[in-house]
């Protein structure tokens, strides 16, 4: 299936073909999670341009767990891995990818009060931050 959306980008999101479909797009619930990793985007790379961070790269890699035996199985546990390059500093990131996750992302509230425990990690220029 193809979603658009009112300005006309479109989606494909399709299931599994063991449950049915073509496996020819993104499953429903990887969507949520493609969100999570869109609105973070978002939010750290506005936190650090406003702090005059020089940000060259930012890739977001994100995986999950969903409830086990249960219909629906929502999230449960959900771990982000922020990966930044440039010239920043890291308590700055750090506090950028924290401030997402916490406060300003509406995915992840979302996902909290559902009920799923998001926890992140933060490297920047291939050291983790602590």
């Amino acid at each position: 299936m193809t979603i658009t959306d009112s300005a006309g980008h479109t989606m494909i999101i399709d299931i599994l073909k063991e449950q049915g479909g073509n496996g020819s797009g993104f499953r429903p619930m990887q969507t949520v999670l493609a969100a999570l990793c869109g609105c973070s985007t978002a939010d750290v790379v506005g936190i650090l341009k406003k702090q005059k961070q020089d940000l060259k790269t930012l890739k977001i890699f994100i995986d999950g767990e969903r409830e086990k035996g249960k219909e629906p199985a929502l999230w449960q546990t959900i771990q982000i891995r922020f990966e930044m390059t440039g010239d920043i500093d890291p308590s700055k990131a750090y506090r950028a990818a924290e401030l997402s996750v916490t406060k300003y992302c509406s995915v992840a509230e979302t996902l909290r009060r559902a009920g799923a425990t998001i926890t992140f990690t933060v490297l920047v220029n291939d050291k983790e931050v602590k």
